[in-house]
């Protein structure tokens, strides 16, 4: 990760929230389609060792992707992320939750309600990135579960593979 680039990540407990903001050395545009496209998405979503694959991909309001976060053992676990706001270049909202190849949610484990707004200037595309949560307890499950750790790896692999799509 380019050291001159702004990332920050917080739990505000009394909101039940996670807080992400990071910098990208490329054009909003480009930063968009990462998020946006199952085809790049696959490439960086998850952590290393891991790696994504996209079952299916219905990008509107009221659509859902369905993907697989692949071991090395090639043990699959699925999530799914149900849209429910996007406005192209600017934000970006979905339901996200664990689920069976199908798209059947696991309700054992907490969701996710993410809010992403993307901004350029200069050239520098920032994603401020939201979670919101039921409790604060489902936030300590997903930290002690790595989110902080494979959150933090996923963002350094859209960095490289951005600096390899310019």
């Amino acid at each position: 990760m380019n050291p001159n680039l702004k990332f920050d990540f917080s739990v505000n407990q009394e909101n039940n929230t996670i807080n992400a903001t990071r910098e990208f050395a490329a054009n909003l545009t480009l930063v968009w389609d990462a998020w946006t496209k199952p085809e790049i998405l696959d490439q960086w979503w998850a952590p290393k060792p891991y790696r994504t694959e996209t079952k299916s991909m219905d990008f509107r309001v009221g659509g859902t992707w369905l993907y697989a976060m692949i071991s090395p053992e090639n043990e699959k676990h699925w999530c799914k992320a149900d849209y429910k706001k996007i406005e192209p270049q600017k934000q970006l909202s979905w339901l996200d939750a664990f689920c069976d190849e199908n798209g059947n949610e696991n309700t054992g484990k907490p969701r996710s309600f993410w809010t992403n707004i993307f901004t350029e200037d200069n050239g520098i595309t920032t994603v401020n990135v939201t979670l919101q949560h039921d409790s604060f307890e489902d936030i300590e499950l997903i930290i002690k579960m790595g989110f902080k750790e494979g959150f933090t790896m996923a963002l350094g692999n859209l960095d490289e593979l951005l600096l390899s799509l310019k």
